[in-house]
């Protein structure tokens, strides 16, 4: 009797096990999570949804009845789970970059693509943190460090991960990259020239390519690797990453890279009283992304102020709110602690989620691929044990371009 009961409850076991949950080991493959509060990014939440996955990509989206789960389908049970799309970073130092190449001020003609590291410690974590794709990007140490990429948290080949190159052109304005020993950019104005200059140059090379492939002039210019990638950015094709804080500081940023040379930027790191440009940066139609620093401490009025809050009440749009880590400073699996800090001090809770999410896609340009949950995008779905703003959430399983990234069941809760 003992050994038919213990065989029973050895198939009733292997029976539950079958029934794929977020808590039961996966494999790759077509997938249906059901059951779930799905937060497609595109419309409102959708209680008990239904999101399908196939050959990487999203099938579709919507309610229990109105998306009919295919035969052959893994089911993952996503029932008091939150079903959201993978977090963005926006500003990163860990994916695919060494920091620093000092020698020069400026250094267009760089790139960190042929950095990227697979399957890293940092970006397997990133994965157990909800975090699927990121902008990395060389450091500040000088005023144009180079050209980022954008690249998956997770993949065994580059052209799995690599999302676009160039990602952005770094730059960095006062702060890091100025230098104690007098020469040219040691202060602001020498560096602001410096970066006004190479991009003017940029600017010229560009024209006279445009020139002649229009057929207005006969005589192909010479190619010059230094300016090459620079092309791109005044096609609108990607945009910079400016390290801009301080009052004065993000205004000479908006004012010579956004209205004169008209190039698509996003305001990184926005820290301390540069929120006070809120109202050029909405005359000019600049995103603003806030981090590592998420508040500050005025020494004016002795009032906190939240960075992201500030930008937003000061008129940035919703849809224009960003924030990041600058990992490793912040790790970038904490980028949902950035999120709930922003909202501590006064960020509304949807902006926060849309500036993890479409609004960070939109912001280096890459939405039709990834920041919601609509069909025809990568399948990059997290799935989180409850609000990912509450620090006692934790993610369960992580998919990155369909594929199971993370399993807390398989790989033990990381983070």
């Amino acid at each position: 009797m003992l050994k038919t009961a213990l065989v029973l409850g050895l198939v009733c076991c292997a029976l539950l096990r079958a029934q794929v949950g977020p808590t039961a080991p996966l494999q790759d493959g077509c997938f249906a999570i059901t059951g779930g509060q799905v937060f497609p990014m595109n419309g409102p939440a959708i209680d008990d949804g239904v999101v399908l996955v196939k050959d990487g990509h999203i099938e579709a989206v919507g309610a229990k009845g109105a998306v009919a789960v295919p035969a052959g389908y893994r089911v993952i049970d996503a029932s008091g789970h939150r079903v959201i799309p993978g977090f963005i970073d926006l500003h990163n130092h860990t994916a695919a970059s060494d920091l620093h190449d000092i020698v020069y001020q400026v250094n267009p003609e760089l790139r960190v693509l042929d950095n990227i590291e697979l399957n890293s410690a940092e970006m397997r974590i990133a994965c157990a943190g909800g975090v699927t794709t990121v902008l990395s990007i060389p450091g500040s140490g000088t005023n144009m460090g180079g050209f980022g990429v954008i690249v998956k948290t997770f993949g065994d080949k580059p052209e799995d991960v690599v999302v676009r190159f160039p990602g952005a052109l770094k730059i960095a304005q006062a702060g890091n990259p100025e230098r104690g020993n007098g020469d040219l950019g040691s202060g602001r104005m020498g560096m602001n020239w410096m970066i006004r200059n190479v991009l003017l140059e940029g600017k010229a090379y560009h024209d006279a390519w445009n020139d002649f492939e229009s057929g207005k002039s006969s005589t192909a210019p010479a190619k010059d690797s230094r300016y090459e990638y620079l092309r791109g950015l005044f096609r609108g094709e990607y945009p910079c990453a400016v390290h801009t804080q301080i009052f004065q500081v993000v205004q000479s940023t908006l004012r010579m890279l956004a209205r004169d040379l008209k190039l698509k930027i996003v305001i990184d790191h926005g820290e301390f009283d540069g929120f006070i440009n809120a109202p050029l940066a909405v005359e000019l139609e600049v995103p603003a992304a806030c981090g590592p620093r998420i508040f500050w401490l005025s020494p004016n009025d002795g009032h906190f102020y939240g960075l992201a809050a500030s930008w937003f009440w000061l008129g940035v749009s919703s849809d224009r709110i960003g924030l990041n880590t600058d990992s490793p400073v912040v790790p970038q699996e904490e980028l949902p602690f950035q999120g709930t800090m922003a909202i501590r001090h006064g960020l509304p809770e949807g902006v926060a989620l849309k500036g993890l999410t479409i609004n960070a896609a939109k912001m280096l340009q890459i939405e039709k691929r990834v920041g919601s949950l609509e069909a025809g995008k990568d399948a990059d779905i997290v799935l989180w044990s409850g609000d990912p703003f509450d620090p006692r959430s934790k993610v369960k399983l992580t998919m990155v371009n369909g594929k199971v990234a993370y399993d807390a069941a398989r790989d033990g809760q990381r983070f």
